[in-house]
């Protein structure tokens, strides 16, 4: 195995893991992105000025990093545009129904040991692992 297959994703473990740490003593706010993406939608205040900067420096990351090395980005869907676009929208309903997405409740609410965090991602990857399954088949 590739040593860079294990350290790329355990290097962006650890990075979240600190932002959100990060977030949490210097704001005392959860980073959960679908709360900070419907808030900065739902009220455009001056208030969300962090959360704009927040969400900007995701999207700035992500194309500093396509500039830097854009073999990480080389990859192909293995399924049409339209079935991105169907699991896209699936994803945002599931963030609104359990009330967070796996950000919040699997990386902020796990180690505050919050029980609402523990069901919602054990649910998350419980339905993951079955869509993978079922996805599979076809």
């Amino acid at each position: 195995m590739d040593w860079m297959n294990f350290m790329y994703p355990l290097a962006g473990g650890v990075m979240i893991g600190l932002a959100a740490t990060i977030m949490l003593y210097f704001n005392g706010r959860i980073t959960g992105v679908s709360g900070l993406i419907g808030m900065s939608l739902t009220k455009i205040t001056r208030a969300n000025d962090w959360r704009y900067l927040f969400l900007a420096g995701l999207i700035l990351g992500s194309v500093l990093l396509y500039f830097i090395n854009p073999a990480f980005y080389a990859y192909g869907l293995p399924y049409g545009f339209g079935k991105a676009i169907v699991a896209g929208l699936l994803v945002g309903f599931g963030t609104r129904l359990g009330r967070g997405c796996t950000s919040g409740h699997g990386v902020c609410g796990l180690p505050r040991l919050s029980m609402r965090s523990l069901v919602a991602t054990l649910t998350f990857m419980g339905v993951a692992i079955i869509t993978t399954f079922i996805m599979k088949q076809f």
